[in-house]
């Protein structure tokens, strides 16, 4: 993943000057907090994270209906393997 540098808050900044990184959100979308020199945590808006969800969530859901449709085509073989 490429991080723009100019979103990067060191964790003792982040600390200290909190309304920093919400500024940051609101300009540039997202803040990514570094700890111990490397990312660590990533600051959004919460409509982006809203998305975020939305996105996981039907992914899983891609993910579990794909398991479902190999387990139906292939519950023969898997039966028998499983003798």
């Amino acid at each position: 993943m490429t991080v723009e540098t100019s979103t990067l808050v060191p964790m003792t900044e982040a600390n200290q000057n909190f309304s920093k990184v919400t500024r940051l959100v609101d300009e540039a979308g997202l803040a990514v907090i570094l700890k111990n020199n490397k990312p660590r945590y990533i600051v959004v808006d919460f409509e982006e994270y809203d998305e975020l969800q939305a996105v996981r969530t039907a992914r899983k859901q891609k993910i579990e209906a794909t398991a479902d449709q190999l387990i139906a085509e292939n519950l023969e073989a898997l039966q028998e393997l499983a003798k």
